[in-house]
């Protein structure tokens, strides 16, 4: 694998877990058991995603990436804050179509700045792009 291939999935391995942490840290807000089930569907589908990056950059004997530290404990420390002050089933699926979206524009941004990484490789980041597109579609039905 070139460096760019590995750079991409290392990304596309951190947004993963960012966004398990920031789904499963809303899912304790929510009492809604349809968004419930839908935010579960949706992490396990990140969680699975990203160990199928894992696999991949192990295979190449390349470190996992985790998220910057620093910037997950901001945003757990917001989310907490705002679900604490209003807990409503559209504010829960307004964060997270936030995450979808910042999801998408970093991914996308990601494609452009490792364009010789492989195509397995953008494949796998377009499929990423694609479930937080999906997710975000259905989250619209709680706003």
């Amino acid at each position: 694998m070139n460096e760019d291939t590995i750079n991409l999935l290392k990304e596309c391995n951190a947004g993963c877990k960012s966004a398990t942490s920031s789904m499963e840290q809303i899912l304790a807000y929510v009492e809604n058991q349809k968004l419930r089930d839908l935010i579960k569907e949706y992490n396990n589908k990140h969680i699975k995603y990203g160990d199928e990056c894992h696999e991949l950059l192990n295979s190449a004997d390349s470190d996992e990436k985790d998220p910057n530290k620093f910037a997950m404990a901001m945003a757990t420390l917001g989310t907490d804050l705002k679900l604490t002050i209003n807990s409503s089933v559209n504010k829960a699926a307004g964060l997270l179509i936030d995450g979808c979206n910042m999801g998408i524009k970093s991914l996308t941004e990601y494609l452009h700045q490792y364009k010789a990484a492989d195509d397995n490789a953008k494949h796998m980041t377009k499929k990423l792009i694609h479930i937080e597109e999906e997710f975000m579609k259905e989250l619209l039905e709680f706003l």
